[in-house]
């Protein structure tokens, strides 16, 4: 009995890890190994309750965004989370053209804002998520969820100003 629910965690877990990381990674702004430690804790927190027909019934993907979203807030609450090595990147280092400048700015306007209005805008415009959907994720009602999005869309847009054309023209 074990042995096959460890198979389907495995098959789950191979299957699900990289969109996990590709949130995880929007959640910290880009900061990639904050983003593989949020995906580790999520999949060991997901292995203890896979056992459970409530998850492996319903959609333990849902579930599993769930648990990185919390896990992600978490540690945004931990006073260790604010402290970072360095604020600018070394002078040799070149910037890439076009896409990666988008991206760059386009994180660093996603580190500005409050963990969770950046949860709501990850799990709305990245996840695709309703309304609804983000509200239980994050513990919120409906109506705090569509407060903080159009709040943190306002800051994005004040954050990049006119300057994100020029990047989406490239």
């Amino acid at each position: 009995m074990r042995r096959s629910v460890d198979g389907a965690f495995r098959e789950f877990a191979e299957g699900r890890a990289g969109q996990l990381f590709r949130s995880a990674c929007l959640l910290t702004s880009g900061d990639v190994h904050l983003a593989e430690d949020l995906v580790q804790e999520t999949l060991g927190k997901m292995y203890v309750v896979w056992g459970r027909p409530a998850v492996r019934g319903g959609n333990p993907a849902a579930y599993a965004q769930t648990v990185l979203v919390r896990t992600f807030l978490a540690h945004q609450r931990r006073r260790s989370s604010r402290e970072r090595p360095s604020g600018d990147l070394p002078e040799g280092v070149a910037a890439g053209a076009g896409d990666a400048s988008l991206r760059l700015t386009l994180l660093d306007a996603l580190r500005r804002l409050p963990p969770k209005d950046r949860a709501v805008v990850v799990l709305r415009y990245w996840e695709d998520r309703s309304v609804e959907e983000t509200a239980d994720a994050l513990h919120l009602s409906s109506g705090a969820v569509r407060t903080r999005s159009s709040r943190a869309l306002a800051r994005l847009r004040e954050q990049l100003g006119g300057s994100i054309g020029e990047f989406a023209a490239l």
